[in-house]
């Protein structure tokens, strides 16, 4: 009996299993795929509590910033003034913030104006997140208010900050204890990453005073509020007063902090301490982002491993040696991508070696050490930094004099007179301006002084940079190589973009490189730049 019930056993558990087996995979599913119900919790940031030494252990070279940005966030629920926190790029601004809110436990709103690339959706965004709204299939991805208005968006911002800070309250009344990942206070912070990017946005010229007025339009004490840019506070114009926000700085990395930051989380760290000695030092003549050096170093770290068979291994004196001799090649080109300017060919680059090699019985000069540069760079390029250097030293009333159609070389026979108290005003108006320091120039005066100085670099040698020097007039595609090479330089940091002007409406530049970078360049290139530049 037991042999015939067996197989009806068998056979019934079959069929049973099957249909026990869809009833589950229904059940469970459910259990799965169930909703999430969004809490209050959701307003601070996950994991596990982090303590001030491991959050200043997280960003070397950042404790000043994270001391001042604690002092200024204040005890819990206490009022604050906006902050405008400002650098380059990939400095740790974003990272620094989220990790300081984590470490305190409060809440918080996040809006980069990256991933929500228009202003309808920057408010939105915001709006979700007050409202706990998830975008999923069931509510068609839609989003939980449609705000296109900055009034509507004031009207809803105001009303659901006082919804969530009253709940935040009375979830206080409940406990007083504070648990991890609880939030700790009433009062909420809004932070907008990536602000400099509004101003590529439709109708940019009333969305960025908007911002700025923020705090003073919505008049509510227990929120606070966090700009993020990698521009400066001057870079923005605005015709409306606001209430001035407090500027929290992130300087540039220098070498041992970026040695700090790439050396964290490494398995074997003196074989990766020796190949920085080797890539880090010109790398950061080209760049001190950390996303491109970690980037570019992490095929480079593979290739300068190769010889080795056992990567634990820690090297010595004659294997670094084997290894830099291995890996020497690669650094090079490596560097020319890193830079994002285009370097000169290979058939170019071996006819100077060879020119180079048979004058190398010459003695030489003086001037030849001090016009070498540290970085790669196209002749276009350096051409184009010194524009820019003359147009923010020089004032622009001196443009007709120092070029012309000939480059400035016959200026001494086109002296004409004038009477004294013009040209007193003119050198009183003069010397303010550079009291003031570098200033800001159009694009149409930083491209008609290029085309000024590499014509009277071309007459003034032109055999030996006949094939050098890059001329701008009738060709439309060396114009474009010159706006690419101008957009290189504003990536990176030599030329800087500052606001629209309110009354010319196009985009000002101004130039961050020093008189000896410049002089450098100039000495590189052979062109007599002291002969161009205004002195007092």
């Amino acid at each position: 009996m037991g042999k015939e019930e067996s197989p009806q056993i068998t056979r019934r558990v079959t069929r049973l299993s099957s249909s026990t087996a869809v009833t589950n995979n229904e059940v469970e599913p459910e259990k799965i795929t169930k909703p999430y119900k969004p809490t209050l919790n959701d307003f601070v940031s996950g994991g596990e509590q982090l303590s001030f030494n491991d959050l200043l252990s997280s960003f070397p070279a950042r404790g000043n910033q994270i001391r001042e940005l604690l002092r200024l966030l204040g005890p819990v629920n206490s009022p604050m003034l906006p902050l405008f926190v400002y650098g380059d790029p990939s400095t740790g601004k974003t990272s620094t913030i989220l990790q300081i809110f984590r470490y305190l436990n409060r809440p918080f709103v996040y809006a980069s104006c990256r991933t929500c690339y228009s202003l309808q959706i920057l408010f939105e965004s915001v709006l979700n997140q007050l409202l706990l709204h998830k975008k999923n299939a069931a509510n068609g991805y839609s989003s939980a208010k449609r705000c296109v208005k900055p009034s509507d968006f004031v009207n809803f911002l105001r009303e659901d900050l006082t919804s969530v800070i009253e709940k935040l309250r009375s979830l206080k009344k409940l406990g007083s204890n504070k648990p991890a990942g609880k939030p700790n206070g009433n009062m909420l912070y809004l932070i907008f990453d990536n602000l400099e990017l509004i101003r590529e946005w439709d109708k940019s010229s009333s969305a960025l005073p908007f911002m700025f007025n923020l705090y003073d339009v919505l008049k509510m004490h227990e929120v606070g509020l966090i700009f993020i840019s990698n521009t400066s506070p001057d870079t923005y114009y605005s015709n409306m007063g606001y209430t001035e926000h407090v500027p929290v700085y992130f300087p540039e990395y220098t070498e041992d902090d970026l040695r700090q930051i790439l050396m964290k989380n490494q398995a074997n760290r003196k074989l990766y301490s020796s190949f920085l000695d080797v890539v880090l030092r010109p790398f950061c003549r080209s760049t001190r982002r950390v996303d491109e050096l970690s980037t570019a170093f992490s095929p480079l770290f593979r290739k300068y491993c190769e010889p080795l068979s056992d990567l634990a291994s820690v090297p010595n004196e004659e294997m670094k040696r084997r290894l830099f001799s291995h890996f020497r090649p690669h650094i090079a080109p490596s560097l020319n991508e890193i830079f994002w300017v285009p370097s000169k060919s290979s058939t170019e680059a071996e006819i100077n070696k060879d020119t180079r090699q048979k004058g190398s019985t010459r003695k030489p000069e003086v001037g030849d050490h001090f016009a070498q540069i540290d970085f790669h760079m196209s002749t276009s390029a350096k051409y184009l930094l010194i524009s820019a250097f003359l147009a923010s030293r020089n004032p622009a009333t001196l443009d007709a004099s120092l070029f012309d159609s000939t480059g400035g070389s016959d200026s001494r026979k086109r002296k004409r007179k004038a009477s004294e108290k013009s040209m007193e005003q003119k050198e009183v108006a003069e010397q303010e301006l550079l009291m003031k320091g570098p200033g800001t120039f159009p694009l149409e005066r930083l491209l008609a002084i290029f085309q000024c100085i590499t014509s009277a670099a071309d007459s003034l040698d032109e055999e030996e940079h006949e094939n050098d020097v890059l001329r701008v007039g009738g060709d439309c595609g060396l114009m474009s190589d010159v706006l690419l090479q101008l957009s290189s330089l504003c990536n990176a940091n030599f030329i800087i973009k500052g606001g629209s002007c309110p009354l010319e409406g196009s985009t000002r530049y101004r130039s961050t490189v020093s008189e000896d970078l410049a002089l450098k360049v100039a000495r590189n290139l052979k062109f007599p730049l002291p002969n161009y530049l205004y002195r007092r």
